[in-house]
């Protein structure tokens, strides 16, 4: 979520919302609820996804809950693997994350730890997470421990590997985790199949959707545009700032106005006619909504949901 409030009740307002959508999107027939992380935003990106997870899996039954991405380096390893063992059992294994560096300096600055130990510090966290959630005694830092509760998934919880780099794909592959890039790359995804062989591990390549769009229900797209775009200029202008030399990331295009809004394409609204056929037709194989997007009202977010749920979802589920 993101639309940082000036008032603090607000923002409780929004962030209430977000657990209230999360459980009508369950009831709804929506297969996943998507969480994010960013710290030092100035939109209010939420910095706490495994605090928001929590709540959500303690009031839903089906849903997956999953947080992409986790900056897994700026957490203490032996925290996450309890946090995510809890998270794991307390939601019957339906919590999944992928393990993400970030690509923002002032967030390691920000938990004190060094932006240059990055690589180094995500190898030392899948090891442990790895090594503690067997359940079993392991050598960590000198002395032997034993991290509990121990996880209902087995072998362990669900997670993947994230990035766009070829020591990103190394990595998982050498661990024999999936490996999860924002965005496709051909010869990353032949890289990692061929680091997996020469590891003799087992793995997969996880094929981020297509465009990696947002999309939007409105009766009146033509109306809608203006009077949404600030909002999505709000996310999109933040996420951009955020550009750093060397690492790139999808969707991070200077835009500026309605026009490069629509061009970019990372959010599109349709009326619900379109969207239904849209989905009906395969050519956009993968739904995605984000309602709170860049502080849109709540009575608007909760209006495009419920809208996609019963004139969108509904039909197409009933055939």
């Amino acid at each position: 979520m993101t639309g940082l409030q000036d008032e603090p009740r607000a923002e409780a307002e929004r962030y209430r919302a977000a657990i209230d959508m999360a459980v009508y999107a369950e009831e709804n027939g929506f297969d996943t609820v998507n969480l994010e992380e960013h710290h030092c935003a100035e939109n209010g990106w939420l910095p706490s996804p495994l605090i928001v997870a929590a709540m959500i899996v303690a009031r839903t039954k089906r849903v997956r809950v999953s947080v992409t991405a986790l900056l897994a380096t700026l957490y203490d390893p032996i925290r996450l693997a309890e946090d995510v063992a809890v998270l794991d059992l307390v939601s019957g294994g339906r919590f999944t994350f992928t393990a993400g560096l970030g690509y923002r300096p002032v967030e390691y600055l920000a938990v004190g730890k060094r932006w240059e130990d990055r690589g180094k510090l995500m190898d030392e966290l899948v090891e442990t997470l790895l090594a503690a959630w067997k359940g079993e005694p392991f050598e960590y830092k000198g002395e032997t421990i034993r991290v509990t509760p121990t996880p209902l998934s087995k072998p362990h919880p669900f997670f993947l590997i994230g990035g766009m780099s070829r020591a990103a794909a190394r990595r998982a592959a050498r661990f024999g985790l999936p490996f999860y890039p924002p965005q496709h790359q051909p010869e990353l995804e032949e890289y990692y199949n061929e680091e997996l062989e020469r590891n003799g591990k087992q793995g997969f390549y996880l094929h981020p959707g297509e465009g990696n769009s947002m999309l939007v229900v409105e009766d009146d797209p033509e109306r809608a545009w203006p009077e949404l775009a600030p909002y999505f200029l709000r996310e999109l202008q933040e996420y951009g700032s955020w550009k750093v030399e060397g690492i790139p990331r999808p969707s991070e295009e200077d835009v500026d106005s309605i026009e490069g809004l629509r061009s970019q394409k990372r959010f599109e609204i349709f009326t619900p006619d379109e969207a239904r056929r849209e989905l009906a037709s395969g050519s956009r194989p993968t739904a995605v909504l984000h309602p709170l997007a860049g502080g849109v009202p709540l009575e608007r977010a909760w209006r495009q949901l419920e809208t996609f749920s019963t004139e969108v979802l509904a039909p197409i589920r009933n055939g």
